[in-house]
């Protein structure tokens, strides 16, 4: 008996690992195969300062990155800054990578004690080190480095709150670790205040204060805090302060402006040292907190197993498959940056930073864990068009957290804040589509959030002026409420996001007004969709029927003299009217009726035919603003949607035409050509539009139609799996099988959604979120009618 028991359990044994072989085999060793098509250091040429972050974690907090020229800063605060391919050396490895957050440096070095960071000119000048490309490793939730000449390791990962930095030393008396705080980082601004010290036990802890350029724009006088407490695996012999380059040996403290402090110890050959920095928004006591709950007793590879594993579960939510490793890596790197962007503002126990400089408290549940998370965030601007199309179709349970996030902030500060770094308002653009965003998550099925307040502050602003501060954006939207549309000013005074741009922001706010008046309609509101609906056909006010441009129009409603449709920045933010003119996402059917529709096909099909030639953006130049005064610029949120237009307008081929040479040839896959040619990848933004596109999916209208409705392009993948979320869908999962597609195939000849015939290139969101199948027939000609 006990034979035959043994002979059957190791049947089961044997059953259950050749289960695990096969599951390996088909889903590819747990799904960390996916890990290797990330390249963090695609486009990192000329990139913004949260941009190269390879050792964070998905939405995390903790993002140790190398810095080559963050101690420069940039002058407007929103400049390339922080990591550049380009250089060769690196100067520390900042902690906090957010939307106008930086800062918190630690440095390692051995021989001779500097404190200041040295120039790109002269690394030798400080403590930056060179370093040669090749001995730099960045994948998702790692990075290391190997300095040759000094002989350091130094390498990074974390978990949600806490950076790992691991320092492996040579054999010498004189190994350091600079705690680099009172000093500029990337985007954070100048340093108002900071502070850091040795604690009895040991611990390295403090806190930096800055002045953002973004914050002091539109909430003036407000600082971003972040603060940190430090665990080393090995105690110093030696230790002092810094301010500059004066240094104060054997003090344990230093306060202000350039405040820094440094440890010295005694290493044997390949000795290393881990430094857990536990961070936080709101206080040293709860990035102490942090770092207890999420690393007390986790190693530095034990993280790094974390970190990877979180990101292969994230990267898994969508698999894809082609036997071009291009194709694959751009779009598991696009994704990469989505994930990595808008990362976690509150702590373990729900702790965050107010509107105010104050701390609130999300929440507990039964558990006393909060009930939902807090986010820096990026203005939405454009995030309609990719973010959150990828954040309903594979991510909900963040978009609701974020939704929850954003009302957070109306909740303490009264307004919607179109981008916020610690809870302060960084408008970035000036407009705000938050109320948009939230109208989308509800008619997208994303409702676990308080619904009646969030229709209150959608509603608010749309249509309010009154006490309106500058950071809640939409300075000028009581014009654009009384006339109709926003009457136009070459001059005013102020920032001129409240007078420079009428003709963009009339129709970005129908847009919004569109959305949040369908919200209206699904609630019953019936007054408030009435007045939505009319504020929603702005677009017709600055229609011009001769030129079928968007023009700039007075109070007194005449069109502006002088109308150039190629110039940027008059009537128009950063755009034109060749661009602007395609903007009205909501209506796409009579905008073409507007124009006419040969006139329509024609004008857009000649507009790619001549974009392509700089590479539907800025050409080759390094620029985040390259191709503003072009006729399309894919590096800039206005033209996102503008190639899936054909959809509406008779000319489906021509979507799928040229939405896969945009993939193919705007999206590069190096160092120097990955988003465009140093356009401004805004945090996973241009990222997730790859993602869309290459999928063949996407939504003009961003998800705001109560009955959404994708249009469908041309996948450059063979096949295409969506894992269901039974948390707010059905939890089944939707593949598209795309047969037949080679090279020379490029045109959809058939869609079929489980077996049945789609009659036109649109799939329902909803039957997506039901899970099923799409099978997409590839042909080698143009076909436009699916009957």
């Amino acid at each position: 008996m006990k034979y035959l028991m043994k002979r059957k359990q190791l049947k089961i044994i044997l059953f259950g690992c050749y289960t695990f072989l096969l599951s390996t085999l088909l889903y590819g060793q747990n799904n960390h195969d996916l890990l290797a098509y990330v390249d963090p250091r695609i486009g990192t040429a000329h990139c913004r300062w949260f941009y190269f972050t390879p050792g964070a974690s998905p939405f995390g907090m903790a993002k140790p990155a190398p810095s080559t020229d963050a101690s420069y800063g940039n002058k407007s605060g929103w400049e390339a800054v922080g990591y550049d391919a380009r250089h060769r050396s690196i100067e520390g490895f900042a902690n906090f990578h957010e939307f106008q957050v930086g800062g918190v440096v630690f440095a390692p070095l051995v021989g001779t004690l500097q404190t200041i960071p040295g120039t790109l000119e002269n690394p030798k000048s400080g403590y930056r080190m060179v370093f040669d490309k090749r001995d730099e490793i960045a994948a998702p939730g790692y990075y290391s480095v190997d300095f040759r000449d000094e002989q350091i390791r130094a390498e990074l990962t974390s978990t949600k709150r806490v950076a790992f930095h691991r320092y492996t030393f040579p054999k010498t008396e004189e190994a350091h670790i600079l705690f680099d705080i009172g000093n500029q980082q990337g985007e954070s601004g100048p340093v108002d205040d900071a502070q850091v010290y040795l604690t009895t036990d040991g611990r390295i802890e403090g806190y930096v204060a800055t002045l953002p350029a973004y914050v002091q724009k539109y909430q003036p006088g407000a600082v971003v805090k972040m603060f940190f407490s430090v665990e080393l695996s090995k105690q110093p012999k030696a230790y002092g302060a810094f301010h500059g380059a004066h240094i104060a040996k054997g003090e344990k403290s230093s306060q202000g402006k350039g405040a820094g402090l440094y440890l010295t110890f005694s290493t044997n050959e390949q000795e290393s040292i881990t430094l857990k920095a536990g961070l936080s928004y709101t206080s040293i006591a709860n990035a102490r907190h942090n770092l207890q709950t999420e690393a007390k007793e986790l190693s530095f590879d034990r993280a790094r197993t974390q970190a990877e594993n979180d990101w292969a579960e994230h990267l898994d939510r969508i698999r894809v498959h082609s036997n071009r490793k291009t194709d694959m890596t751009k779009f598991y790197t696009g994704l990469y940056h989505a994930l990595c962007g808008r990362g976690l503002a509150s702590d373990v126990n729900g702790a965050y930073p107010k509107n105010d400089g104050s701390v609130g408290q999300i929440p507990l549940d039964a558990n006393k864990k909060p009930l939902h998370q807090h986010y820096n965030t990026d203005a939405i601007w454009g995030a309609f068009w990719n973010l959150t199309q990828l954040w309903t179709l594979a991510y909900p349970e963040y978009y609701s957290d974020w939704v929850k996030s954003q009302l957070l902030v109306y909740k303490d500060a009264g307004w919607l804040g179109d981008g916020i770094a610690n809870s302060r308002y960084v408008s970035g653009v000036g407009t705000n589509f938050v109320s948009l965003a939230l109208a989308s998550a509800y008619a997208s099925g994303i409702r676990d959030f308080d619904i009646e307040q969030g229709y209150a502050a959608a509603l608010k602003n749309e249509l309010q002026h009154e006490g309106r501060p500058f950071g809640a954006g939409k300075s000028d939207v009581d014009r654009f409420v009384k006339y109709g549309y926003v009457n136009h000013l070459d001059s005013g005074s102020g920032p001129d996001e409240g007078w420079r741009f009428s003709a963009s922001h009339t129709l970005e706010y129908a847009f919004s007004s569109y959305a949040v008046g369908q919200w209206a309609k699904l609630l019953g509101k019936k007054n408030d969709q009435h007045q939505l609906a009319g504020l929603a056909d702005a677009w017709e006010h600055i229609f011009d029927k001769q030129s079928h441009f968007m023009r700039p129009k007075d109070a007194n409603g005449k069109f502006i003299r002088d109308f150039k449709p190629e110039e940027a920045w008059r009537g128009f933010q950063e755009g034109n009217a060749w661009q602007y003119s395609f903007y009205v996402p909501h209506a796409p059917h009579q905008l073409v009726k507007a124009i006419g529709q040969d006139r329509f096909n024609a004008r857009l099909d000649s507009i790619f035919l001549v974009s392509q030639q700089n590479k539907f953006g800025g050409g080759t130049t390094l620029d985040a603003f390259s191709g503003l005064e072009g006729l399309y610029n894919h590096g800039n949120q206005p033209s996102l949607h503008i190639a899936w237009l054909f959809n509406y307008s008779g000319k489906p081929s021509l979507t799928q035409k040229w939405v896969r040479q945009i993939t193919e040839e705007f999206y590069g896959a190096d160092e120097i050509h990955g988003y465009g040619y140093g356009q401004d990848e805004d945090q996973g933004q241009l990222g997730a539009w790859f993602v869309l596109a290459s999928m063949g999916l996407f939504d003009v209208k961003g998800f705001t139609d109560p009955q959404t409705e994708l249009g469908i392009a041309a996948p450059i993948f063979d096949s295409i799996r969506i894992k269901g979320n039974p948390a707010y869908f059905s939890g089944r999962d939707f593949e598209i099988e795309v047969r037949d597609n080679t090279t020379e195939k490029r045109y959809a000849h058939s869609f079929e959604l489980n077996g049945k015939r789609l009659k036109k290139p649109f799939i329902k969101l909803r039957d997506i979120q039901q899970g099923g199948k799409l099978v997409i027939q590839m042909g080698s000609e143009p076909k436009d009618k699916y009957k």
